[in-house]
């Protein structure tokens, strides 16, 4: 199967080449990306600054990241149906412009509120980075690469969360908050320049073919008939399920759970939290390899990853006594690892269920999965640390009901999912045969 998928993907009527331009104009929207993600996750590392800084608790300092992605989750309909109408570069430009000015505000907010404000235009512009560079992919590679440049594109943004962890926290406790976080914010002035110079929606000859937008008629068509699709939904959950674990430690309460729960110091928890990153690079690699060759190990490897990380944190938050080994929570951090690679997983089901005008909206659905669950994560171990007196072990047990709720969903679609791909991939076959030399 995973070869016939491959050779009708190869022969596509109006593939882009790929090649090395396509590489270059492409490594511009991904260092977009890059730099995105290293603005959020800065909190991640300053999570523990922060409470100090502005005098909160738990339940408030949660609201930060809580903020960000619900921004950014509300954003990714309305970003997607912007990506198939306007293009790459303009929302790549809008979303440079909102989460630079808000990693600068962030800075020197003299106050919780301003800071608040400051993560959610980040969150604004940081929701347009992703399904951007996915849609660029898809107009610069040809169908078969699609794996490989979806989990290539999670890798990059793994390596900006690195640099969060390894660079910012040093500049953080080296020139103090407001001149890391503004130096921060220089990076995004450079990609703006790179991107205005050189990134451009498609190679030439493959403009993609004009559609009509009828305002909401439109919008509501777009949405209507993307989540329609079996796949698109089933992306939604497989990212849903997979992502959240991971997200949620490197996010925000990994670093108060290693050090306050496990007694680890800032050096050594911080090394973990890299581990993860470190990790999800690796993992990604392999994961791309695979899914390119075997189409059909998409499931498993989701729900495999799923499997292995509510394994491991059931061993950790359980084992007796007061606090984990250290073999124990290098392994569990290894394996959160493969939560970000996993989560690319779900766009690879709502991307052959969806043809080329609607690819940003599919997109947008399938990546509001993971956020939503991260941001309902996020909230509700603050309020039960809060709740039980910083009880970590019976806060962080809420993973396990949203790893159930969204395991039941993927095992739902999985078989509706499948036939209608199937029923795509022979249709694409006939048209490779008609299309005349």
């Amino acid at each position: 199967m995973s070869a016939g998928h491959g050779s009708v993907n190869s022969t596509l009527p109006g593939d882009p080449p790929g090649g090395r331009r396509a590489m270059a104009v492409w490594g511009i929207g991904v260092s977009v990306y890059f730099v995105a993600v290293i603005f959020r996750t800065s909190l991640g590392v300053a999570g523990l600054d922060a409470a100090e800084r502005f005098q909160v608790n738990a339940s408030a300092l949660s609201t930060f990241s809580i903020l960000q992605l619900l921004v950014y989750a509300g954003m990714q309909i309305p970003v997607g149906l912007l990506v198939d109408r306007l293009g790459t570069k303009k929302v790549l430009t809008i979303g440079v412009v909102l989460f630079t000015a808000g990693q600068l505000g962030f800075a020197f907010s003299p106050s919780y509120g301003t800071a608040l404000a400051s993560r959610a235009l980040l969150g604004c512009g940081d929701a347009m980075t992703f399904i951007s560079v996915l849609r660029l992919g898809t107009r610069w590679f040809p169908a078969r690469r699609g794996p490989m440049v979806a989990q290539m594109a999670g890798l990059a943004g793994m390596a900006g969360n690195l640099v969060s962890t390894l660079v910012l926290a040093r500049l953080l406790h080296g020139i103090g908050w407001t001149a890391a976080f503004a130096g921060s914010a220089l990076a995004g002035v450079v990609v703006l320049v790179l991107l205005l110079l050189f990134l451009k929606d498609h190679p030439e000859g493959h403009e993609p073919e004009p559609f009509p937008h009828q305002g909401a008629a439109y919008v509501r068509r777009q949405i209507a008939a993307s989540w329609r699709e079996p796949g698109t939904r089933l992306g939604l959950w497989v990212h849903f399920t997979t992502q959240f674990p991971a997200m949620v430690f490197l996010l925000l309460w990994g670093l108060p759970f290693l050090v306050e729960a496990q007694g680890l110091s800032r050096a050594t928890a911080g090394e973990l939290l890299t581990l993860v990153v470190l990790s999800n690079m690796v993992v990604g690699l392999v994961y791309g390899q695979i899914v390119a060759r075997h189409h059909e190990a998409r499931l498993p490897l989701a729900l495999s990853t799923v499997g292995a990380t509510a394994l491991m944190w059931a061993a950790t938050l359980a084992y007796p006594g007061d606090r984990a080994p250290m073999w124990l929570l290098v392994t569990l951090c290894a394996v959160l690892g493969a939560c970000g690679p996993a989560s690319m997983l779900g766009f690879d089901f709502a991307r052959p269920a969806n043809p080329p005008e609607r690819q940003g909206t599919a997109s947008g659905i399938t990546n509001m999965g993971g956020f939503v669950a991260s941001m309902t994560t996020l909230f509700v171990v603050g309020v039960l640390l809060d709740a039980t007196g910083d009880d970590y072990t019976i806060a962080f047990s809420c993973v396990f009901v949203l790893q159930a709720v969204g395991v039941s969903q993927i095992l739902r679609l999985r078989s509706r999912a499948a036939r209608r791909e199937r029923e795509r991939l022979v249709a694409s076959r006939v048209e490779t045969v008609h299309v005349p030399a």
